[in-house]
């Protein structure tokens, strides 16, 4: 049976929504009472997340496993998600391919994950985006984008990619008064996530970078919702082509590692 969603409440799609950045920006939505199109891999997170979506308030729900590597995939997600929602008002592409090695694999999931999945995602919801009263894009990307990395080259170079695509697609499409933004997210820890792992995986380096943000620690995903919510919400109506770190301060010059 097809959901029926609120007409009234914005029609949000979250790529890689499924746990993390991703979910608690879907859960903010959800408190709005949003109607959510949540995509993943993984089938029983979606179920675990759905759940969770429609706890907090969210109108409608929709969910469906998703390789974001695979471009036929990713147009059957977007295509089902705007006939669930009954269109896209919209975008945030979330996901990513963790490329941490120096290998063609890492490189590769940087390009096809990173970068590609997004490109694809909104070329894909264009169109529907082009019949929304306030139609938003928004990629998040990383501070290590401008804030270089020993530890992760192919992943920081992906990103850089991204905000370079974000300020180009938000030039070709203001005359259309489609907003694209980026969110570029600091060392953020929340469970099962990479500063999780290395909380235990690697005690000296959690501490080292910990110590050096000027807020006093890690940011949480909740930190990176808010501002997601902001950016695609009316009160950013003329923000577009921006890139808004949430980093407490880590990529500021004097602290940068």
């Amino acid at each position: 049976m097809r959901p029926t969603s609120s007409s009234n409440a914005p029609r949000v799609l979250v790529a890689g929504g499924s746990r993390g950045i991703g979910l608690a920006i879907a859960h903010a939505f959800a408190t709005t009472g949003a109607n959510l199109s949540i995509c993943a891999r993984g089938a029983q997170a979606l179920q675990q997340a759905t759940r969770k979506l429609q706890q907090a308030g969210a109108a409608t729900v929709h969910s469906q496993p998703c390789d974001l590597a695979d471009p036929a995939q990713i147009t059957h997600w977007v295509d089902a998600a705007a006939n669930a929602l009954g269109g896209i008002d919209i975008v945030i592409n979330n996901a990513s391919g963790f490329g941490n090695g120096n290998d063609d694999a890492s490189w590769q999931a940087g390009f096809d994950v990173d970068l590609m999945a997004a490109v694809r995602t909104n070329r894909d919801a264009l169109p529907y985006l082009r019949h929304s009263a306030q139609p938003a894009i928004l990629n998040v990307s990383s501070i290590n984008a401008s804030v270089p990395t020993p530890r992760a080259a192919a992943y920081s170079t992906a990103k850089a990619a991204l905000n370079y695509y974000t300020v180009s697609l938000a030039t070709e499409l203001a005359r259309e008064r489609i907003r694209v933004n980026a969110i570029a997210p600091g060392s953020i820890e929340f469970p099962g996530g990479l500063w999780d792992r290395r909380r235990s995986d690697e005690p000296a380096l959690y501490a080292q970078i910990r110590d050096r943000i000027p807020f006093g620690g890690f940011g949480n995903a909740e930190d990176v919702a808010a501002a997601a919510l902001f950016l695609c919400s009316p009160q950013a109506r003329w923000i577009t082509g921006q890139i808004l770190a949430v980093d407490g301060g880590q990529s500021l010059p004097a602290t940068a590692v």
